[in-house]
This record gives structure tokens, sequence and C-alpha cells, in this order.
């Protein structure tokens, strides 16, 4: 009687462990299906380059760069989209922005107004509202450069800036009108082959027989 007890329980056991079983089996697997399971979502590298300076916060500021693979060729420009929180007591202004990767940069509207404990003033696109003119070189996402933010008040703050690839979260900012994107790679066409003739007499391709 003990011997068919303790079997009755030892099985009662395995058959509440595959119960249970049975039932985390379909969760789990529901978690990680379909098209949005976490290993098949994109996680950008990088949210932006972030500072605080004197009262400033400046947030996700990058680059928007082409579409992955290609670049935005020397010669063009790139959109620079951020966010500035201005939490001091006194109004602050964004006169200017430079970087060495362009001749110039442009702000839409003129400098940037940041009043005291004010709101966050976004020049977060989709439309970009900052503007580097005439890139030295060739922007290719992943990389970064030295952008240079200078404050009426807060003074002077250099940020290396992410380039953003203009896909995934990306894909519906808008870039400059003249900012054409090139291949990151592309192949130099080749000549067609040409065979030699003898003078006077026509050639023929060769046939099989």
């Amino acid at each position: 009687m003990i011997r068919a007890s303790s079997g009755k329980t030892a099985a009662g056991r395995l058959l509440l462990g595959a119960g249970v079983l049975a039932l985390l089996v379909p969760a789990i697997a529901g978690c990680e299906a379909g098209d949005n399971a976490p290993t098949l979502e994109y996680h950008s590298a990088s949210s932006g380059a972030s500072v605080n300076v004197n009262g400033i916060r400046v947030t996700n500021m990058f680059v928007l760069g082409a579409p992955a693979g290609s670049t935005v060729p020397a010669g063009s420009s790139a959109g620079l989209f951020l966010s500035i929180y201005n939490g001091g007591g006194n109004s602050d202004t964004l006169e200017s922005v430079k970087a060495p990767a362009a001749a110039s940069i442009t702000l839409a509207g003129g400098p940037v107004a940041l009043p005291a404990n004010g709101g966050p003033v976004n020049l977060t696109g989709p439309q970009p509202e900052v503007v580097l003119e005439n890139l030295a070189k060739p922007l290719r996402g992943g990389s970064t450069i030295p952008v240079t933010l200078q404050f009426a008040q807060a003074g002077v703050v250099t940020l290396q800036v992410p380039i953003e690839p203009q896909s995934f979260q990306w894909a519906t900012f808008s870039p400059p009108a003249n900012a054409p994107a090139t291949p990151a790679t592309s192949a130099t066409p080749t000549a067609p082959a040409t065979f030699a003739t003898p003078s006077g007499t026509a050639s023929a391709s060769p046939t099989a027989s």
C-alpha cells in the first residue's frame, strides 16, 4: 500500500509538471514569435548626443544621413536635429551652429530663442530646421562628427554627434532638398570588348556546327 501510494503521488507530480510546462511553452513561443519578436526589432545604436551646459540641456542631437548602404556626398547638404531646454532663470539664445564637416550651417528663421524656465524647443523634424551646407566630405551612417553650439549666455559647447541613416525609425525624416544619396560602394563599368578584323572584310560571330 505504501508503494502504491508513493507511486500515485509521483505520477501526480509528473502530470502536474507536464501541465504547467504545456501552459508555459505557448506563452514563451508567443513572446518570441511573429514580426514583432524582440530579436527581429531594430534598435538604434545611438539615440543622439546630449549635454548639459550652464542651465541649457541639449538632447537627442543627430545628423540625418542617407538611407542604409548609401552616403550623403560631399558638396551637398544634411539636416541636423536636436531638442533644447533652458532650465535657467535667464533667457538665452542659440546664436549659431558650426561644424568642420560643413562650410556653413543655417538656422531656419535665424537665432533660436530659449525662454527662461521654458519648455523644450524642438528642432526635431521631420523637416530639418538646421542644415549643414556644402559638406566637406561624404557622410556615412554610423560615424560621428563634431558640432559646436554657440549660446548667447551659456557659451560654447562641442559635441560628437552621430550620423543616423535615413532608415528604420528615421525613414520618415526628410533630408534637405539638395542632398542626393549615393551608394556607399559602386562598381566601375568596363568598356565592352572589341575585336580587330582584317581591313575591308566583314566579321561574323562564330556559330556552332
